[in-house]
């Protein structure tokens, strides 16, 4: 089957992005669906950006996990915030649709903006252990609608697993079971709507190249650079790549 020179030409512009968001999330530890889902939502509809970013997303967290030995009780403890992450991802996708058109576009702008501003403030958030029973689902919840809105899954999913003083190891492994079910569920949401044909499944498996080799080549780079200065550029671009979201699909006066 032959493909059009757009279809390349969107294609290769996709893989560079996946190879930029790789490394970004081997030298910071996340940020792949985030600045993916930014940069190729100016190319493309943010449906169409969210059904490519599925299987890559999926595999770099679930190689994340690890080690597996201490996945089930971790698994256990986040399970009412992963069945409301499920639940609300769902219930978005049923009442919204597939993200598409200027609302989500604008939506999404202003979730790497508010993203990006918390990662910036370095914040760390503390949470009372007898809070966690009710936030947990409230968080998972509100994380599923957005992630069904906007096809990005880290707020406010991310400051939560953080205030729950997990330490590091056991952040970034509790973050990857979090992004791990809101891939799933973004993936069942789009294929409800009609919106994950096997033709973009065979795309987004093209993208898991590029995005495993960045992903090996920011983890390279995390030992040559400083971690702190590099995770203030990539927040400072996101601010501004949100804001012209925004501004470029604000109604006209």
């Amino acid at each position: 089957m032959s493909i059009s020179p757009d279809m390349l030409f969107m294609l290769t512009l996709a893989a560079a992005i996946f190879f930029m968001a790789g490394i970004v999330k081997g030298v910071v530890g996340l940020g792949l669906p985030t600045i993916s889902m930014g940069l190729l939502a100016l190319a493309m509809p943010p449906a169409q950006a969210a059904a490519l970013l599925v299987l890559p997303s999926l595999v770099t967290n679930v190689w994340q996990l690890r080690p597996w030995s201490t996945v089930p009780p971790l698994l256990r403890r986040l399970m009412p915030m992963q069945i409301a992450v499920c639940a609300g991802t769902l219930a978005g996708a049923w009442l919204l649709g597939a993200p598409a058109g200027t609302w989500a576009a604008l939506a999404l702008g202003a979730t790497l903006v508010i993203y990006a501003a918390w990662g910036l403030a370095g914040l760390q958030p503390s949470l009372p252990a007898s809070a966690e029973r009710w936030a947990g689902p409230l968080v998972g919840l509100v994380t599923g609608l957005i992630t069904a809105a906007t096809g990005v899954f880290v707020i406010p999913a991310v400051p939560y697993l953080q205030s729950l003083r997990l330490g590091r190891d056991g952040l970034i492994q509790a973050m990857g079971i979090s992004f791990t079910v809101s891939t799933l569920a973004l993936g069942l949401g789009l294929y409800l709507n009609g919106r994950y044909p096997l033709t973009t499944l065979g795309h987004s498996l093209l993208m898991l190249l590029p995005a495993l080799v960045g992903m090996s080549a920011g983890q390279h780079l995390r030992s040559l650079l400083s971690p702190a200065v590099f995770r203030r550029c990539f927040m400072l671009s996101l601010i501004l790549l949100g804001a012209y979201m925004v501004w470029s699909n604000l109604p006209a006066a």
